[in-house]
């Protein structure tokens, strides 16, 4: 079996009927691993924590989990309503919170596992645009994948995180249709191009694979060079 290879595993990827996460599911198929996807689309909420129980019960083995259901509400911060912005937390930071606080006692009895958590170049700096809420939650799972992997590292878990730039999925609609935003966002692509959701896949299934087995704690920017500047 090659280092990036996920055979005989079981993975969980949240949010993963579209974009990034059906083809982080995808990828983790082909390398391998038998995957659930969890997903409002299906049924589950992951930001409660009764379904999520119920959804990790029926998987019964998890060696893998992907963090990735989030959303983001874009505007300024004094339209934001204390829901909206509830809403946001509640999905993106609470969700990662609960699925991974949840997945551990089957990964101890796996004898150890990966989390991957969707963070974003957003939880490393302020942005471009008006989005308070998604770069506070994102700067939240920064912080608490290095928490995590701390806490769980005596138990073979490792959490680690990928901070995608500007990817084309049903999220960043109003950034690629319209070309006077697109072109602002292009001036902060020293690559000139974006990842697409199978770029930002590949990053998550090398860090859920074996080649990254003493990786734990870190986010992996996966920003066209964003984050250099």
């Amino acid at each position: 079996m090659g280092p990036f290879r996920v055979e005989g595993k079981h993975a969980i990827v949240t949010g993963g009927a579209r974009g990034i996460g059906a083809a982080t599911a995808a990828l983790l198929r082909e390398a391998g691993a038998t995957v659930t996807v969890l997903d409002i689309e299906n049924g589950c909420d992951v930001s409660d924590e009764a379904q999520v129980k119920a959804a990790f019960e029926r998987a019964g083995e998890i060696d893998i989990l992907v963090n990735n259901a989030g959303r983001a509400v874009r505007k300024p911060a004094t339209e934001l309503t204390l829901k909206e912005w509830n809403e946001v937390m509640d999905l993106n930071l609470t969700a990662t919170f609960l699925c991974s606080r949840t997945a551990v006692p089957y990964m101890q009895r796996r004898g150890g596992g990966s989390i991957v958590n969707l963070a974003s170049i957003m939880g490393f700096s302020g942005g471009i645009f008006p989005n308070a809420s998604y770069q506070a939650s994102k700067g939240g799972v920064v912080n608490l994948t290095r928490a995590l992997a701390l806490e769980w590292a005596t138990h073979n878990i490792r959490v680690n995180a990928v901070a995608p730039t500007f990817v084309r999925t049903d999220l960043t609609v109003p950034i690629f249709s319209n070309p006077d935003v697109l072109k602002v966002v292009q001036q902060h692509t020293p690559l000139g191009r974006f990842p697409e959701t199978e770029e930002i896949a590949a990053a998550i299934l090398y860090l859920c694979s074996p080649a990254a087995n003493c990786i734990t704690g870190i986010t992996l920017p996966v920003d066209s060079g964003y984050l250099a500047r």
